[in-house]
């Protein structure tokens, strides 16, 4: 005969998992990071467990408070690895709306969910401070009220507003000007794949912007550029040495796709059944003005585990 504590942890759990897409996607804007983020979360979900739920009068409430402030935390300590992090250090790529992906991504029902996850605007929120970053995930994410957000942060709406301001100041400036409709966006970065894996100079030079700038996250791991490389000319070469070395390795299998990488088309590459590398583009009309290509190992390992699970890319055989 179930008791009354078995009824209650029933019905705290449900109340967690029910959340936990939200709490996740919240964690991922947070930190750019998925182990982290499902750290964040698992660390959430003890905290639910010991406390006294029945005193708690929103779980929903209570809980993106209290992932909020541990993301929070955690960002002191990741900012700290990434000051002496090898070469540029880009957020780990999620693969798909559905499955594994849409556990980490969380809801992207609206364009402003789907914006936030773009590495684009993942990359530039590290230039926000952790409550900048919080107010600007909640607000713009979540559509949260500033007197919500005074509440999760401990702070005055006054000073939520003040702090959403500056962060939609510190990236204005550099976000996309114009994201084309999907079929648009698509159909460039095909037509960006069909150019790199051709090895046509001329033909990816067409489609990169004049001031195109690419950024390569080997993490020290494998070989990727150190600083960002701006101008035509030298992303398209860089792009295509990249694209040489992989097809030159003897025996090797190069296996590109297409996939959707947090809400957007982007470029994947195995090689010999392993995924080696994510890029993600970034379009103003018909041309590319950014290139994000995730090569550490490291970063892709759980890309890997979604796209084979999604049967988009085969696993290793």
């Amino acid at each position: 005969m179930e008791t009354g504590a078995d009824l209650m942890d029933e019905a705290g759990l449900a109340a967690f998992e029910g959340l936990r897409p939200r709490l996740t996607g919240l964690a991922y804007r947070m930190l750019g990071e998925v182990q982290e983020a499902e750290d964040a979360v698992q660390d959430a979900y003890l905290r639910w467990n010991g406390t006294d739920r029945a005193a708690v009068e929103e779980p929903r409430a209570w809980l993106i408070k209290v992932v909020t402030n541990l993301c929070l935390n955690r960002l002191a300590s990741a900012r700290a690895r990434r000051e002496t992090y090898t070469g540029p250090w880009l957020p780990e790529p999620v693969p798909g709306a559905g499955g594994l992906g849409a556990r980490v991504l969380g809801p992207l029902e609206t364009a402003e969910q789907r914006d936030s996850v773009s590495l684009a605007l993942l990359t530039l929120m590290e230039s926000l401070t952790p409550a900048e970053r919080a107010v600007f995930v909640l607000r713009e994410a979540f559509g949260y009220k500033h007197r919500d957000i005074a509440e999760v942060l401990d702070v005055t709406e006054t000073a939520s507003r003040q702090l959403h301001r500056r962060a939609r100041q510190r990236v204005a400036s550099a976000e996309r000007r114009f994201a084309p409709p999907g079929e648009r966006w698509r159909r460039l970065v095909e037509r960006f794949l069909d150019a790199a894996v051709r090895g046509d100079l001329a033909g990816l030079e067409a489609i990169l912007a004049e001031d195109v700038v690419a950024w390569s996250d080997g993490g020290g791991k494998v070989t990727a550029a150190r600083n960002a490389i701006a101008g035509r000319t030298r992303v398209a070469r860089f792009l295509l040495g990249v694209a040489r070395r992989a097809a030159d390795l003897p025996g090797a299998s190069l296996e590109p796709s297409i996939e959707e990488v947090n809400g957007v088309p982007a470029l994947a590459v195995r090689v010999d059944g392993e995924l080696t590398m994510i890029a993600v583009l970034e379009a103003s009309g018909d041309r590319v003005t950014a290139v994000h290509a995730v090569l550490n190992p490291d970063k892709l390992g759980f890309a890997a585990r979604a796209l084979s699970r999604s049967g988009r890319l085969p696993g290793p055989s």
